[in-house]
């Protein structure tokens, strides 16, 4: 028997060897190689042949890690157009204002961060002289995604080019005065200055490939041609541990996205310590980016390096570079050179020779400061090379010291991150370093000054010209003016009025519906965005795909199995629909580039996100501030809702809470509506509110949350009464009484008011009849669109009151008069409907669907949680006896009659 120890892995390939005599030529010369020159030098040969493969198209499995070394060499950098040393001049006021603005708030106890624009200003400063095209010029220039944590740096550059006061300086993260600068990138809070809110780490990345990808989206489709706009996303190494950064790595590369550069900050740092203590995190990022198909770019180290790797014949410096662990670098920053020379050097016999070449000074240069993102040479061609780059997304790996320049109580220290302010001396030590006219006498009562060289400086007008070239500041929000988007015809919405009479219809299929006569609207038509997370056909959204298409940059290159039915699955490169797979993340990513889409490229699109209501909200609610943040607008669709609706799904899929997540977001307008008809009414006002003429007032930076359910029902018309609309778009209106529903009650008839929203309203109306024929009692039944909206009406009355104005809130105006206590029912928990009960002037209580999700019938399940009608009805007995309006056994009668 053969033994397995024996059997070469070729000898297990199943292709076979067409030369076995070549390939035992092969392996004797790797084989010599290794004997001879020793396994090192044998894996430099690998190494270079399979890179010489790669570069020469052959198919093979691509390296994951290159060596830890510059991946452009010195010889191969491209000079940089500009003046080197003015830029420095630059940075360095640049790096000064944002370590003294930061310093100077900490006396107000207001915080900020200091060392992570300290590790990553030249990559910044680099592609704003360079490379970071901006909104003044053609096109929608490039759409940049700032480090949250960096934003100091970012106002200091403001500062220096006249975009900012020192009054707002000194009002870093104190905004109630009016003047004051929002702590990192929030659009809503600063809108002329920031586009992308990044802080919520993980975000900007999922957030940087969606908007590249839409970027093609809309040159693809005809909408903008964005090919001259480039996505450049500005990330930290710790923050790529989330699950969000690398979540769509794929799709970039699968798409080709090669108008998307991420840029790594790789000071090896996070919060509260090593990003990788014990591993190197630069090795293992180039590896997942590698492996995803991305074009990497490291930029590692410095010049002051380059005397080094020339000394490295063995290649004994670049093995020990691979080898030492992030942390033990993070420890040379903080020794001398003795240490460096014992620790690192002393490890290998061709290392302490080299050593032994070296000055102390060469080796405290090169481990302390010397960092390939500390250059604004290497950093330059780092990002020539990205640019250059076609056909797959780029990203740069810079490696950088975090607190660099802050002085040695900063640098690469683990709490560097919590640090927020240099003591005079440490402010004196820094000028010195960065070489500025800062006098002794400008310190004074002990507080660091502001730098600036003036406003006709050579400094100034320099950073002005470059900004000039590259088409104005950056960064910079531009809500370009935009005609109000025509209102789409009356027909579609008026649709639903005469209701759908015994057909069954589900609301979700409602909303498809009007959805589908929207697109085809001449006007806004081609501005809907269909998102849906690979639940279309759930939905009943399958109809869209032959009419609609699906959109792929590469268009359908196969025949789909499905192609000879009427409703077959097409991909289209000018499809309209977003069908992103099974992810939310990157559903709401979608939505999120779609829907603020006026104000980056001054083209206004109508998104709308379809999904199952509980892996919407509570899933990627961080998101949705995010939206909220960027001032996105559109309608985000929480589908198969309820808690008893979606039948034997079970626990994870039964939504009892997303109103009250939805409710916690001030963007976000919330509705359940029951009937179509509310559907195109909400639907109506939200389009003339977000896209067309708002009211005087009327926020239009907001986003519409709509509930809608799976269950088949007849659709009622739409009442004739007055004031049905309003009463829709504020959150309640008296759908009937039981005089209006035909019941007929005595004169002297107890009376309830039933307040439903959503599917509930319709086991209301149910108990609503029970009522009247079995107990005697009228009852007049409201549907409730928005718990949430009437709420936030009446918060605004009693804010109105502390300023000494009278307001009535409206759920107190329009339940005025009406006879009797208040029961509200929604198959959401209870915390939903008892959202307005403070306003209410009646006796009020509620029914809800609270606890886990259970397999069931909707029957069944209704029963359990006790909103069902027959639930309904004992409950309003219940209220209606505490009264004294009904006999106490009346309640005992019903519950044993109905079996509860």
């Amino acid at each position: 028997m053969t033994d397995p120890k024996a059997i070469q892995p070729s000898e297990l390939d199943q292709l076979p060897d067409r030369d076995p005599e070549e390939t035992a030529e092969w392996r004797a010369s790797l084989d010599a190689v290794a004997k001879a020159a020793g396994p090192h030098r044998a894996a430099y040969l690998m190494r270079r042949t399979l890179e010489r493969a790669e570069g020469a198209g052959i198919a093979l499995p691509q390296l994951l890690e290159t060596d830890y070394v510059n991946t452009i060499p010195t010889a191969a950098e491209p000079a940089v157009d500009g003046d080197e040393a003015m830029e420095s001049r630059i940075t360095a006021w640049n790096r000064w204002n944002a370590a003294a603005m930061v310093s100077r708030g900490s006396k107000y106890g207001v915080g900020g961060h200091i060392a992570t624009f300290a590790s990553a200003a030249w990559l910044y400063e680099t592609g704003f002289n360079h490379f970071f095209r901006g909104k003044e010029g053609d096109g929608s220039g490039d759409q940049l995604y700032i480090q949250g944590h960096a934003s100091p740096g970012i106002y200091a550059r403001a500062f220096l080019d006249g975009r900012l006061t020192e009054a707002h300086l000194d009002n870093f993260r104190r905004e109630a005065g009016g003047d004051g600068l929002p702590s990192y990138p929030h659009p809503r809070r600063l809108p002329w200055l920031w586009e992308f809110p990044t802080v919520s780490m993980g975000l900007g990345p999922i957030s940087a490939i969606y908007q590249a990808r839409f970027n093609r989206y809309l040159t693809s489709r005809g909408i903008k041609d964005l090919s001259n706009s480039h996505v450049w996303a500005f990330l930290g190494d710790g923050e790529m541990d989330e699950p969000e950064s690398t979540t769509a790595l794929t799709l970039a590369s699968r798409e080709g996205l090669d108008n998307l550069t991420f840029v790594v900050n790789c000071n090896l740092q996070r919060l509260d310590g090593p990003v990788r203590a014990n591993f190197k995190i630069v090795q293992e990022l180039e590896a997942q980016f590698r492996g995803a198909g991305w074009n990497v770019v490291k930029s590692l180290w410095g010049t002051a390096w380059d005397e080094l790797f020339q000394l490295d014949t063995t290649g004994a410096l670049v093995r020990r570079l691979r080898e030492v662990p992030d942390a033990q670098v993070q420890t040379y920053q903080t020794r001398d050179a003795a240490y460096i020379r014992e620790d690192f050097f002393g490890k290998d016999p061709a290392l302490v020779e080299m050593a032994k070449l070296l000055s102390d000074d060469k080796i405290v240069e090169c481990f302390q400061l010397s960092r390939g993102g500390h250059e604004a040479r290497k950093v330059y061609a780092a990002y020539r090379a990205a640019l250059a780059h076609k056909g797959a997304p780029t990203v740069i790996l810079a490696q950088t010291v975090k607190g660099h320049t802050l002085g040695d109580g900063f640098a690469s220290k683990n709490a560097n991150h919590q640090m927020k302010k240099l003591s005079t001396d440490e402010f004196k030590a820094m000028r010195d370093r960065l070489g500025l006219p800062i006098k002794d006498s400008d310190f004074v009562d002990g507080q660091v000054p502001y730098g600036h060289p003036g406003a006709d400086s050579p400094e100034v007008r320099y950073l002005q010209e470059r900004r000039a070239a590259l088409g104005g500041p950056a960064p910079a929000r531009r809500v370009h003016p935009v005609a109000p988007l025509p209102a789409p015809a009356e027909k579609a919405f008026t649709a639903f009025d005469k209701g759908s009479g015994s057909q069954n219809v589900a609301t979700t299929m409602a909303f498809v519906r009007l959805v589908k006569d929207l697109v085809r609207d001449k006007e806004t038509g081609k501005r809907w965005v269909p998102i849906v997370p690979d639940e279309a056909r759930t939905f009943g959204m399958e109809s869209l795909f032959p009419s609609l298409g699906i959109y792929s940059p590469k268009g359908q290159t196969y025949e789909p199995v499905d192609r000879d039915q009427l409703m077959y699955y097409k991909e289209a490169t000018n499809g309209q629909i977003l069908n992103e797979g099974i992810t939310e993340a990157g559903s709401m990513a979608d939505f999120i580039a779609a829907s603020t889409s006026y104000a980056t490229h001054g083209e206004p699109m109508i998104p709308f996100y379809i999904f199952y209501s509980m892996f919407g909200w509570q899933r990627t609610a961080d998101q949705m501030w995010q939206l909220g943040d960027q001032l996105g607008r559109g309608f985000l669709v929480g589908a198969t809702a309820g808690r008893t609706t979606l039948t034997g799904e079970g626990l994870q899929h039964a939504d009892g809470h997303s109103p009250v997540i939805a409710a916690t977001n001030p963007a976000a307008l919330s509705y359940d509506p029951a009937f179509a008809y509310e559907i195109a009414a909400i639907v109506k006002d939200g389009l003339r509110r977000m896209y067309g003429e708002a009211a005087p007032g009327e926020d239009q930076d907001v986003f519409y949350y709509l509930t809608v359910y799976n269950e088949p029902v007849p659709q009622p018309a739409k009442p004739s009464a007055a004031g049905i609309d309003e009463g829709i778009l504020k959150g309640l209106y008296r759908f009937n009484t039981a005089e209006s529903a035909g019941l007929t009650p005595a004169a002297n008839a107890a009376r309830i008011q039933l307040l439903g929203s959503g599917t509930a309203i319709h086991w209301a109306l149910k108990a609503q009849r029970l009522l009247a024929e079995e107990w005697g009692v009228a009852a007049d039944v409201w549907s409730a669109t928005s718990w949430t909206e009437l709420r936030r009406d009446a918060l605004e009355a009693d804010a109105a009151l502390l300023r000494g104005e009278e307001r009535v809130p409206y759920v107190r105006q329009a339940l005025q008069g009406a006879e009797g206590p208040v029961l509200a029912v929604s198959d959401y928990m209870r915390q939903v409907p008892d959202q307005i009960a403070q306003w209410v002037e009646q006796d009020y209580s509620s029914l809800g669907a609270d606890g886990f999700g259970l397999s069931e019938t909707r029957e069944a399940a209704r029963r359990h949680f006790g909103v069902d009608a027959e639930s309904i009805v004992v409950a309003a007995l219940a209220q209606l006896a505490r009264r004294g309006e009904v006999q106490v056994t009346a309640v005992k009668e019903a519950r044993e009659k109905y079996g509860l």
